[in-house]
Order: structure tokens, then sequence, then C-alpha cells
């Protein structure tokens, strides 16, 4: 166990990727963060850090898993407008920042750059969008061969999205 996880983190989850940390406070989710493998599980410390590390290993076995946590609110009007409608892809599709941009009535920078704050990934799924051309960022990375975009594209794959970039090699197979 990192010792800097067991003050930070309520809860870690184990994941084929490497581990989901969980934070809370004040009886919601405050957080949830994509952390490498070297970081183990870490038994709940509060009943909503218990909750959140159960829905997140339910959604790991099955990507057709609802979400039904409290979360701390997080983030600006416009960032949790372009959250509400990154919750609103379905599984199994992705849309692109452009598209999320249009539909919101903004610029796809912008989008991104909401999608890259979002406190609350795999709840709030911003893997579901990806650049016109490629895979796009994820979670403020850009690095392809990167941790971060390796989790995306396991998410996606995960979640059975159709042929795109994202189906290149991952550093998880």
């Amino acid at each position: 166990m990192n010792p800097q996880a067991e003050n930070i983190f309520s809860a870690i989850v184990e994941a084929p990727f490497g581990a989901v940390g969980i934070r809370t406070d004040a009886g919601r989710v405050r957080e949830l963060v994509y952390l490498p493998p070297h970081f183990g599980a870490k038994e709940a410390l509060d009943p909503v850090a218990a909750l959140a590390a159960q829905q997140v290993g339910q959604y790991l076995r099955d990507p057709d898993f609802r979400f039904s946590l409290p979360l701390l609110d997080a983030g600006s009007v416009f960032q949790r407008k372009v959250w509400e409608a990154i919750a609103s892809i379905p599984r199994g599709t992705v849309r692109t920042y452009g598209q999320v941009a249009k539909y919101i009535g903004s610029a796809p920078r912008a989008v991104g750059q909401a999608c890259g704050a979002n406190w609350f990934p795999i709840i709030i799924p911003c893997h579901r969008v990806t650049a016109a051309g490629g895979l796009g960022g994820f979670s403020n990375h850009d690095d392809e061969n990167g941790f971060h975009l390796g989790v995306k594209r396991w998410l996606l794959a995960h979640e059975g999205a159709g042929k795109g970039p994202w189906q290149q090699q991952s550093i998880f197979n």
C-alpha cells in the first residue's frame, strides 16, 4: 500500500487497469481517481466509501451497471452542463468534443477542459468523449501510450464501444 493513499483515499478498488481511488467528505463522494497498478486495494473507511467501492466493483464486472451515489457538489455551472450532457451518452457509444459542444452550444476545447476537470470519472463517463480524428485526451493527459489513455481504451472496450482509435493496442492487454 502506498502510504500517501492511506491518508488521501477513503477506499481503493483494484481494477484491470490499476485501481480507482475513492475520496469521501460529509457523507458524499468527493472524487474518484484513476490510480496506476502499484496501488493496492484499501478497505472503505466509511459507509459512503463502502457503497462507492461496491458500485465501482459492480461497474468493473458489468458495464451496464448504473451508479446511484451521493456526489459532492463540484464544478462550475458550465462544467456541470457538460457533465450532464456526457452522462446522457449511452454505453457502447462515443461522441466527439465537437458533438457535445454543439449540443450544449459551446466550443470543443471548452468541452475538453470540462471533461478533464471531471471529479467523478466512470460515474460521469467522460471516456465516451473523443476527438474527431482520434482518441483525444483523458483526465488532462494526452500521452498516447500513457497510463490515462490506456484507462480510456480499457473503459471503451469494456463498454463495447464500436470501432475507433481506442482499439489500438492497450497497455493493459
